[in-house]
């Protein structure tokens, strides 16, 4: 009878055992496939998102700087608001060439990508951009198309926080991207498969 009795207990810590490394490598695989899913999910955020509109507003900053280079200042506009007639055409070149067009891209970048934003709402300084862009695109077009002068810039400023809010996040979603792929990397069952036509 002992021999039945070790052969059963024998057969049950096998099952056991077995059953442990089963649940063990499901919940390992469950892991790895929530971390692939959200890797490619900051693949898209970074690529489609907040990749052109952290290279956009760089070189936006860049544009600026050159048409303060132009103007011989650290500003645009004078206290009286007023450009003198050379100054305002080397504006209004600025304005047409790059920032109208920019923002224009920016904002359509925003509006087609809405889904990968960053966080559970939509940022208020991303709100503060739509009013920037559209209070100035507006009134140049009209003083374009029906001559009506306008203070040749927008009634609301810049949204300094917007640009520091969406570069910071640029930055956010890279770090969390190269945690991502250390976590996966770290997994046995990654490491046999990793980037097997993914």
């Amino acid at each position: 009878m002992q021999p039945v009795w070790v052969a059963l207990i024998a057969a049950g810590g096998a099952a056991l055992g077995w059953f442990i490394n089963h649940w063990l490598t499901a919940r390992r695989d469950e892991r790895r496939r929530r971390l692939e899913a959200l890797l490619r999910f900051v693949e898209r955020q970074i690529e489609e998102l907040y990749g052109p509109l952290a290279a956009s507003l760089y070189e936006g900053r860049r544009t600026f700087l050159d048409l303060l280079d132009s103007l011989g200042r650290d500003y645009v506009f004078p206290p009286n608001g007023k450009l003198p007639e050379d100054e305002l055409r080397t504006w209004l070149f600025w304005v047409e060439s790059e920032f109208l067009p920019r923002n224009e891209y920016i904002k359509t970048l925003l509006r087609t990508k809405a889904h990968l934003i960053y966080g559970g709402e939509f940022p208020k300084s991303y709100v503060k951009f739509f009013d920037h862009c559209s209070s100035w695109a507006i009134s140049h077009r009209r003083w374009k198309e029906q001559h009506v002068k306008y203070d040749w810039h927008s009634k609301i400023n810049w949204p300094d926080d917007f640009e520091k809010q969406a570069i910071e996040t640029f930055q956010t979603l890279k770090r969390h991207h190269a945690d991502l792929i250390g976590a996966l990397t770290a997994t046995p069952s990654f490491r046999r498969t990793a980037f097997r036509g993914r």
